[in-house]
């Protein structure tokens, strides 16, 4: 049997699932966010039949109250529970970068639904107040036969005034998470306060939501919604996020390429790392204070050696700080790994494209190749566009290019113009049997992925991109 067939066997049969999977890892966002909204509305509309049938104002404004309030605690407890970064929804949904992307949105929703919320509840007594609306006469409550019912109603009045100021809070917060120049430390303890804040409204939901709803469906999911939350706020407050997959190291070697402004610092893990798969990713710590930030790995696995390779740029503050504040023996607090960018297709060719610092996953690829030689080949293609350059930096990825047995594109920005898809192309005749797997920065990559697909390349399929924004 020719070799490029039973080549192409043992690339089909173990990575051919992982194919569709990718090809919906966008889809699965969107199903999971409108799929919550839809699994509450539903069984909100099950348990609230009287919003269908009008019988003033006031009951339907207090029906929207109950909905608005609903939707938004269970948008928000669904992302609290992915911020603890459970293992089984980063599969489900194609790596941890999907999952933070749902994450953002669910807090968006949360946000406008609170919005929702707080203008039924107040601004219908600001319409009473400048008699725009009558207010409905209400005799005296009798008590109510259940104990735990007459015990929640009188919490009314605390529940609603603590949970009025959470509102406000949580308003600034998701607000403040939302702007990317924030100084990432401030970003760090601000979702510690949404732990707290978050705790509030669940006091806030338990004694206000209409008593009836928790023998219903809807209590019984929005129940194990706030549990889940409970526990990933306290765990957040605690500081216990990714515990399970945390390691101790100490930094072996730190190299600086001024070129670049980049720092590459190499972590001796003696114990603890399970290993990781070349363009994934982790979270690394020097400064409790700081919280840990995410980078990619840039180095293949080696049982030998116990040795995690991160190659950081200089772009915000905290990392500007680095080159001063990172020594050799410095203790590090590494957890992982994460992430599926991990160069998995079916296809004979396979082309890379790193912009600036994006090149760092397609370094530790290169250096698993070159530790691998017996293991079956793909044609691959390397196109690496930088703004800036360092020779020492391009001499060592070159040699990694060579030993892997890749073909390096250097594009410098001022010197060879930008890089475009039909560049792309005319350097590689094949590319309509290639996969394409992109990191670099998000406009970028969608200008190529749009390109390519234009020129009839199926995307959805073939075009791999990490959506690397934890915030």
């Amino acid at each position: 049997m020719p070799a490029a067939i039973i080549r192409k066997i043992i690339y089909a049969l173990p990575l051919a699932w992982r194919r569709s999977r990718r090809k919906i890892a966008m889809q699965k966002i969107k199903l999971a966010f409108w799929g919550l909204l839809a699994l509450l509305t539903v069984l909100w509309l099950a348990a609230d039949t009287s919003v269908f049938q009008w019988t003033g104002y006031f009951p339907f404004r207090s029906s929207m109250v109950q909905y608005s309030g609903v939707i938004a605690i269970g948008c928000m407890s669904v992302a609290m529970i992915l911020a603890l970064r459970p293992r089984w929804p980063e599969r489900w949904f194609g790596g941890l970068d999907k999952m933070y992307r749902l994450h953002k949105w669910l807090g968006i929703g949360a946000l406008v639904f609170a919005i929702a919320h707080w203008l039924w509840a107040q601004g219908t007594k600001w319409a009473v107040g400048w008699g725009w609306l009558d207010r409905p006469r209400r005799g005296p409550r009798a008590p109510l036969e259940n104990p735990v019912a007459q015990s929640l109603m009188e919490l009314r009045g605390t529940a609603e005034a603590i949970g009025e100021w959470a509102f406000y809070a949580a308003l600034v917060l998701i607000a403040l998470a939302l702007i990317k120049s924030l100084p990432y430390r401030l970003f760090f303890k601000m979702h510690r306060l949404m732990a707290i804040t978050y705790l509030v409204l669940v006091f806030h939901t338990v004694v206000l939501t209409d008593f009836a709803y928790w023998t219903a469906p809807i209590g019984w999911v929005l129940g194990v919604l706030l549990a889940g939350g409970t526990w990933a706020a306290v765990m957040s407050l605690l500081g216990r996020i990714g515990a399970d997959r945390r390691v101790s190291g100490t930094i072996g070697a730190l190299h600086h390429y001024p070129g670049l402004r980049v720092i590459e610092a190499e972590i001796d893990v003696p114990q603890g790392w399970p290993g990781h798969k070349a363009g994934q990713f982790a979270f690394a710590m020097s400064d409790a204070a700081e919280g840990a930030h995410p980078y990619t790995i840039a180095s293949a696995w080696n049982e030998a050696e116990h040795r995690i390779t991160f190659v950081i740029k200089e772009l915000g503050d905290h990392t500007r700080r680095l080159r001063e504040r990172l020594r050799i023996g410095q203790a590090v607090t590494v957890e992982g790994p994460y992430g599926c960018f991990t160069f998995d297709d079916d296809c004979p060719h396979q082309i890379w494209v790193g912009g600036g610092i994006g090149v760092t996953p397609f370094i530790a690829r290169m250096k698993y190749l070159a530790r691998n030689p017996g293991q079956p080949r793909q044609t691959i293609h390397f196109f690496h566009t930088t703004r800036d350059y360092d020779e020492e930096a391009i001499a060592k990825l070159t040699a990694d290019a060579a030993a892997a047995g890749v073909c390096l594109h250097v594009l410098v920005d001022g010197r060879d113009g930008r890089l475009t898809g039909e560049r792309i192309r005319a350097a590689v005749p094949d590319w309509r049997n290639a996969g394409i797997w992109f990191c670099g920065p998000a406009g970028f990559g969608q200008a190529l992925r749009q390109d390519f697909a234009a020129q009839g390349l199926p995307v959805e399929q073939r075009f791999h991109q990490e959506l690397f924004e934890m915030r």
